[in-house]
């Protein structure tokens, strides 16, 4: 499955780089881009364990940039 998600206040596209590449460990993705410049994630992931995979998404992201905020 694959989607896309608004983020609010990402404030450096090293960040960006920084969530991708964590992203793109978590178990179960198969994809990922983070993208400064449009402030917009996509993810590609099992659909089975896809809630899951977001929970983890959403504490890696807090961890790089804790103000940035994943809309869902």
């Amino acid at each position: 499955m694959k989607k896309k998600f608004k983020l609010q206040d990402l404030d450096c596209a090293n960040c960006a780089a920084k969530m991708e590449d964590a992203i793109k460990k978590i178990d179960g993705v198969q994809d990922a881009t983070v993208s400064f410049m449009t402030q917009k994630m996509t993810i590609e992931a099992d659909d089975a364990r896809f809630d899951d995979i977001m929970k983890e998404v959403v504490s890696v992201c807090k961890k790089v940039e804790p103000d940035c905020v994943i809309l869902m």
